[in-house]
């Protein structure tokens, strides 16, 4: 059978500890979910976009960040009505205590893959139904990253499976499936979609260096971010180290996420 989901995931800010050298203090991890059914025709709305609403004549990929800001508006607005859920996981890396272990090369971006296939497993196993399409699993389509190897995330995938039983392991594995992971270039739709997710929230979060967050993109993106029970916080919006939470008590700039996504501070 084929499968019944397809996922997106790419990434904003960077892996590295350098702060006083430029290293932002968030890296963002994010995905988009459509049925596989639709998914052509969802994933097109980048066309739409790049024609019939910014009217550009060019078939370069919409990279959110090299977008000005208003044409990122428009962008967000179509994305918003789009027929798909997205998932964010928030780094904070000052926050994080054993730094040696995630300066580690790819160490980082895959305990947040982890945590984000978690909760996308999550989602298409709970909307997986007998009408749906296919066995129920998805396809993982990431954004290739240069000197990434794939294979070796596909490993660290069955080393995480193997342990579910004894660890805190909490993906659903009739969904998220080995052989169903893969990587494509930037310019691939549906990768597009995943970029001005991931972009949209690490300008929500990182203060840039006039010491300003932009949080219109995030609130507009609202009805795309998956909740359970009325809940962002844990499903659609992970953020990591359980220390962050200090943050939202203290960072003004972060209020968004109680006037729109329901945190409780």
């Amino acid at each position: 059978m084929t499968v019944s989901w397809v996922v997106y995931i790419d990434e904003s800010g960077d892996e590295g500890f350098m702060f006083s050298k430029g290293s932002p203090d968030w890296f963002v991890l994010s995905a988009v979910v459509t049925p596989k059914a639709t998914d052509l025709e969802t994933v097109k709305l980048v066309d739409h976009v790049r024609e019939q609403v910014l009217h550009r004549q060019d078939h370069d990929p919409l990279h959110f960040r090299k977008l000005k800001h208003e044409h990122r508006i428009p962008f967000l607005s179509v994305l918003a009505q789009a027929d798909l859920k997205a998932f964010v996981v928030l780094m904070h890396k000052p926050s994080i205590k054993n730094v040696e272990v995630f300066q580690q090369k790819n160490r980082m971006y895959f305990y947040a893959a982890r945590l984000l296939l978690e909760r996308v497993s999550w989602y298409c196993r709970d909307h997986t139904t007998t009408k749906t399409a296919g066995d129920g699993s998805a396809e993982i389509i990431f954004s290739n990253r240069g000197g990434m190897k794939y294979e070796e995330f596909r490993e660290y995938m069955e080393t995480l499976q193997r342990q579910t039983k004894v660890g805190a392991i909490q993906i659903d594995w009739n969904v998220i499936k080995r052989d169903q992971i893969m990587a494509y270039a930037a310019k691939r739709m549906g990768l597009q979609l995943a970029d001005a997710v991931a972009s949209s929230f690490f300008f929500g979060v990182q203060l840039n260096q006039y010491g300003f967050n932009e949080d219109r993109y995030v609130r507009m993106l609202q009805p795309l971010i998956y909740k359970d029970a009325g809940r962002y916080a844990g499903y659609g919006l992970k953020f990591w180290p359980s220390e962050t939470d200090a943050l939202f008590q203290t960072q003004s700039h972060l209020t968004w996420l109680r006037d729109a996504y329901n945190f409780q501070f």
